[in-house]
């Protein structure tokens, strides 16, 4: 006997699948929500650019519209020259990063796990970390020249702090008895770096990638700024000489999308490898 309101060639699905893909559904939604939220800012301030800038009341020397930025971008791209140089200055960037990331990851652990270090290191390289970019930029340059070397060494100087220190208190905030856990265990030092710091220490040290990262960028732009003939810092400066405000504004702007894009892809595999944390992610209704 079927149940009221169900013929005969009807198919059942089950109860918990059914649940389960509604709860997927949902989770889709919300994910698809949130990212479209992220660009409302965004839109408002391009139509109200735009829309300014239709009624004259920008100098489009100074500030071009949108869509004028819209079409050099276009005409850049269509040239293949954007991509070359965008090609360069991400290259330089990702050598920068990994040299000076990987040496500031190893130099984090390395305090972190020795108070001996930590007094004969630290104090050192925190007093280098508040070497600005442009007072060292110069220096760097008589050393090395105006080659690939000195603004490869210039982006990892950048690069390597924010990993270092995030690091290092990544593992000093290891709780102290995960420590007598691993005594008992009779776990070596390699053992304990690889089950207990470095899983334990990882939200920190993605954060520290993350924000190095962003100053591998930031110090690319000074590095190109300084002396290069090519990359997107060559092309923002070139245009600075002749005005061109468009093609300042593109540079500009891919500097943003590459950094945005790069910083998405660690998120990403943060919450890859992070998922069996429980932490607070805020509350949706405020």
């Amino acid at each position: 006997m079927l149940p009221e309101g169900i013929s005969k060639g009807a198919v059942v699905m089950p109860a918990e699948p059914v649940r389960r893909q509604k709860r997927l559904d949902r989770r889709f939604l919300l994910k698809l929500t949130n990212a479209l939220i992220g660009w409302l800012v965004p839109l408002f301030i391009i139509i109200a650019w735009q829309t300014a800038g239709a009624l004259d009341w920008l100098n489009p020397i100074l500030l071009p519209t949108p869509l004028s930025i819209w079409h050099e971008f276009v005409q850049l791209t269509s040239t293949g020259e954007l991509i070359r140089h965008l090609g360069i200055s991400s290259w330089r960037a990702l050598l920068g990063f990994l040299l000076g990331g990987s040496l500031g990851l190893a130099a984090g652990i390395w305090v972190g796990f020795s108070y001996k270090a930590e007094r004969l290191v630290d104090p050192s390289l925190q007093m280098l970390r508040t070497l600005p970019h442009l007072a060292i930029a110069p220096l760097f340059i008589l050393w090395f020249g105006f080659g690939e070397t000195s603004k490869i060494l210039l982006i990892a100087k950048g690069s390597f702090f924010p990993l270092y220190v995030n690091t290092f208190l990544g593992i000093r905030s290891v709780d102290n008895r995960l420590f007598d856990v691993a005594r008992v265990l009779q776990f070596s030092r390699w053992d304990q770096i690889r089950r207990l710091i470095v899983p334990a220490a990882l939200p920190h040290i993605f954060l520290g990638i993350r924000l190095s990262i962003g100053v591998a960028w930031l110090g690319l732009v000074v590095a190109e700024l300084m002396g290069a003939s090519s990359g997107i810092g060559y092309i923002i400066n070139d245009a600075r000489s002749f005005s061109w405000t468009t093609v300042v504004f593109v540079g500009i702007i891919v500097f943003a999308l590459v950094g945005k894009l790069s910083d998405t892809l660690v998120k990403w595999l943060e919450g890859r490898l992070l998922r069996w944390q429980d932490s607070y992610k805020g509350d949706d209704k405020s």
